[in-house]
């Protein structure tokens, strides 16, 4: 019963986290479901996989709720919703199909290593200067396959990828953040089904399970995100956000350390 509480807890937070900064929250659900796994004694060779494909499916839950929310603002922009999402589900797919053939050493350093790259971009917040338009279907198909493909990687709902480039192509700040909530939807879903299929003959998995994801922890993070995840999405049209993104970078810097001191010892 004393994990259900922590996963509630830590969906909470991650909940929150993703409808303010327009993020999936994996950036803190996988190091810290990593953390909880292994004080679990789950298998030590499968639990980065477990928490990456546990966090993506989270994220199911997560930009549903964010979505709505920031959809009410008027700040989604569906045109680039649907023109992304056939190359989503292509590099999603791609994306659980390199994480199943990489070791969980060197899955492990490369999450920590985009974590930091995540952090230094929130820390440094220098937004792309607005230079073009959107592309056309081919662009955002192609964009759509690598953001998909990372995503699924490092089990993120794309925000930390797709923000950058919808305000490079011109979208205002609220905009891209609410554009960036709604695409991490089909992110989620190719994510998902990609690691329950790459895992479904794992017979090492804890139990209830569908392939690489943990179904108890699933739930009770999937819960709490969908109750804090829209008071984040409203506190991101009312808040300066300024000061919290310093401290989330600085949370994010901390997670990743920890992450890869856990990896390479």
């Amino acid at each position: 019963m004393e994990w259900y509480v922590a996963y509630l807890l830590l969906g909470a937070v991650a909940g929150f986290l993703a409808g303010l900064f327009g993020v999936g929250g994996g950036l803190v659900l996988v190091p810290v479901l990593l953390l909880m796994f292994d004080a679990q004694r789950f298998a030590p060779e499968h639990i980065m996989h477990l928490a990456l494909g546990t966090s993506m499916a989270t994220i199911l839950f997560t930009s549903l709720a964010s979505m709505r929310k920031h959809h009410q603002h008027g700040a989604v922009n569906w045109q680039v919703v649907r023109n992304i999402t056939p190359g989503i589900l292509l590099g999603t797919a791609i994306g659980a199909l390199t994480a199943s053939n990489i070791p969980a050493k060197g899955l492990g350093i490369f999450f920590a290593m985009f974590v930091y790259f995540a952090a230094a971009q929130i820390l440094i917040d220098k937004r792309p200067h607005a230079s073009r338009q959107l592309p056309g279907v081919c662009g955002m198909t192609g964009f759509g396959t690598l953001t998909g493909w990372i995503s699924s990687l490092v089990s993120i709902g794309g925000g930390t990828l797709v923000v950058p480039f919808l305000l490079w192509c011109n979208l205002p700040i609220r905009n891209a953040i609410g554009t960036a909530s709604a695409i991490g939807f089909p992110i989620a879903v190719g994510g998902t089904l990609g690691y329950i299929t790459v895992g479904a003959h794992i017979t090492a998995l804890p139990f209830p399970h569908l392939g690489y994801v943990y179904l108890p922890a699933l739930f009770w993070i999937a819960l709490a995100t969908m109750l804090t995840a829209p008071l984040g999405a409203r506190a991101a049209h009312s808040l300066n956000v300024g000061l919290l993104r310093k401290l989330f970078a600085g949370l994010l810097l901390i997670l990743a350390t920890k992450l890869l001191l856990k990896v390479l010892t």
